[in-house]
Formats: structure tokens, sequence, C-alpha cells
């Protein structure tokens, strides 16, 4: 493979991972707007707004609106602004921690929404956009996770006049 080409993929995979960081970035801010807003009116205590189903208040009000106490918006809230945090770490550990807190993020969502369905009968379709754009942050971090070029070591670089004095060593012994 020439340079050239070599250039090309590697700006290729440059425009990609800006891509999927732009996307991760957008849906996590929704998220955020999604989680306050939940956060906002847990602690307010204020009506939500909702459909025509009226399920939000319904599962706002239940025994799976909180874990140990703590609202799961904050959590929600926390998880996106974790993720958007991992994508300033500009390496394998920032493509890591996004892929798993969306992870978990998306296996708590769709534990809450089997909860809705299920145990509690109501929807909430804030707790379901919540749902969504997890799913779809997932699948977005775990796509820049196996994407991401392999680690490799570039051979250290010998300093010139180093490289001169094993070249004079190497002359001498001949």
């Amino acid at each position: 493979m020439s340079t050239v080409e070599a250039n090309g993929s590697l700006q290729r995979a440059g425009t990609a991972e800006r891509r999927l960081r732009i996307a991760i970035c957008v849906l996590c801010l929704i998220g955020i707007g999604v989680a306050g807003y939940l956060v906002y009116v847990h602690y307010a205590k204020i009506k939500i707004i909702c459909g025509a189903n009226g399920g939000c208040e319904t599962v706002q009000s239940s025994v799976y609106s909180k874990l140990a106490g703590v609202p799961v918006a904050v959590l929600g809230l926390a998880g996106y602004i974790g993720i958007l945090f991992s994508l300033m770490i500009r390496n394998e550990l920032g493509r890591v921690a996004g892929f798993g807190i969306a992870l978990v993020g998306f296996l708590f969502s769709m534990y809450l929404t089997y909860r809705e369905a299920f145990t509690i009968h109501a929807y909430c379709y804030w707790c379901l956009s919540s749902a969504t754009l997890m799913t779809l942050l997932v699948i977005l971090t775990t796509v820049r996770l196996l994407r991401a070029e392999p680690i490799t070591r570039t051979p250290k670089t010998v300093p010139r006049a180093e490289r001169r004095r094993i070249e004079r060593r190497q002359a001498a012994r001949r």
C-alpha cells in the first residue's frame, strides 16, 4: 500500500470517527435534556407534561422510579454526561468507557421498559425516548469501539548523532 493510499484510509477513518463522535454528542445532549427535565419535574414536584395516555405520572410515582432512593432520572442524567465526557478522552480508554456506560444505560433502560410493560402497565413517553436514545448510543459506541484503529507502537527513532556513532563503531569493527 502506498503512502498516499495509507493517508487516504487514515483520513476516511478520521472522518468516520469524527462523525460518530458528533452523532454521539448530539444524542447525549438530547438525553441530557430529557433526563434533566425528568430530574427537574421530580425535585420541583410539578406535574409532568405527558401524552394522552397519562402514563408518565403513573411510571414516575411507581416504586421503580427510584433505585436505592435515587431517582432513575438522575442516574440517566449521570449516564448521558458520562458518555459525553468519554468523548473527550481520545484513546482506547475513552471508547471503552463510553461503550461501558452506554451498555449499562441500555440494559437498565430495557429493564425499566420491561417493568413499564409488565408490572406498572403504563408507559412514560419521556422514559421511552430515553430508552431509545440509550439504544442508539450503545449501537454508535459499539461501532466506534470496533472501528478503532489498533494501537501500534512506532519504532523508536534514533537521533542522528547516535546513529552516526553506531555507524562509526560498526565501520571500525570491519
